[in-house]
């Protein structure tokens, strides 16, 4: 069960168009409704999660549930809050993706942190728990500023008789001005979901609070320089000849006891596929950032 946790602000297309684009599985929704700010605001965006409530439903076959925050920038309720949903999914056996494309920043942040928190005490459920980015193609405010100051120079120069606008000026920029509101109304303030890399998505990787050990550096370093092994005694036999070590039982214990710390049941550097008897041994997303971090030192 894939269950994507949706902020809902006044985007559409990069809460729902890059989970089409790369066809990503969604069982289960959860949209977040701000109810706080102007009236106009709140239903703006209730309006934007009932068209995303429906075509969550009709592209992606996903049953959706829409769940109200409160106070937009109350971070600490809005933290809690998170906190109980990303739980309540996990122990429901679900995998959990947390949007935080859109909405205002103290709730993305809170359910950013709240995520990679829970990362750290349920070990068991690292792998389970996803933090993801989208960016749009565009933002449709600055055309909608660009619209509003060419009306406003025509309507100061024909109110100061310095213009004489005739018919067809004045429609074209009344099509235009249709236009843009048309899409702000049915798309919201930002147009598409940008591709970075293969994909739509950006997912944000869970760092790791513990201090890494001197041989574990090496290790890492190593992962970083070589990419990838088949196995973790092959891995243990370049790494004796880099250390100018006899390569023995002892020396290969010594680094599967040390990768298995970096594994994902410890500090989660590296990542282990199984492939028959052996195991296929590379860094993580995050012992990637960590190696290159640290490359200078």
């Amino acid at each position: 069960m894939q269950t994507h946790i949706v902020p809902v602000g006044f985007d559409y297309d990069r809460l729902i168009a890059p989970l089409i684009r790369d066809q990503l599985d969604v069982d289960r929704v959860i949209l977040l409704e701000g109810a706080v700010g102007s009236e106009a605001n709140v239903e703006y965006s209730r309006n934007l999660s009932k068209k995303l409530e429906k075509d969550f439903t009709n592209l992606l076959g996903a049953e959706t549930e829409r769940v109200v925050v409160a106070g937009v920038y109350d971070y600490d309720a809005a933290f809690e809050q998170a906190y109980d949903l990303i739980n309540a999914e996990l122990d429901a056996g679900s995998e959990v993706w947390v949007n935080i494309s859109a909405m205002p920043r103290p709730v993305s942040f809170a359910f950013a942190t709240a995520a990679h928190s829970i990362t750290l005490e349920r070990q068991e459920d690292r792998d389970r728990i996803h933090t993801y980015y989208t960016a749009p193609e565009k933002y449709l405010e600055t055309e909608l500023a660009e619209e509003l100051r060419a009306a406003k120079d025509l309507l100061a120069g024909v109110r100061d008789g310095d213009l004489d606008a005739d018919d067809e000026e004045i429609a074209t920029h009344l099509a235009s001005i249709s236009d843009l509101l048309e899409e702000f109304d049915e798309r919201g303030t930002t147009i598409g979901a940008k591709k970075i890399g293969d994909g739509h998505i950006v997912e944000l990787p869970v760092a790791s609070f513990s201090n890494v050990k001197p041989f574990e550096e090496v290790i890492l370093f190593l992962l970083g320089d070589h990419g990838e092994f088949a196995s973790v005694s092959e891995l243990a036999e370049v790494l004796a000849r880099e250390l100018n070590e006899e390569y023995t039982d002892s020396f290969r214990s010594k680094v599967i006891y040390n990768v298995d710390r970096l594994g994902p049941g410890g500090k989660g550097y590296v990542e282990q596929e199984e492939r028959g008897k052996s195991y296929r041994t590379r860094l993580s997303r995050i012992g990637e950032l960590w190696v290159r971090a640290h490359a200078d030192n």
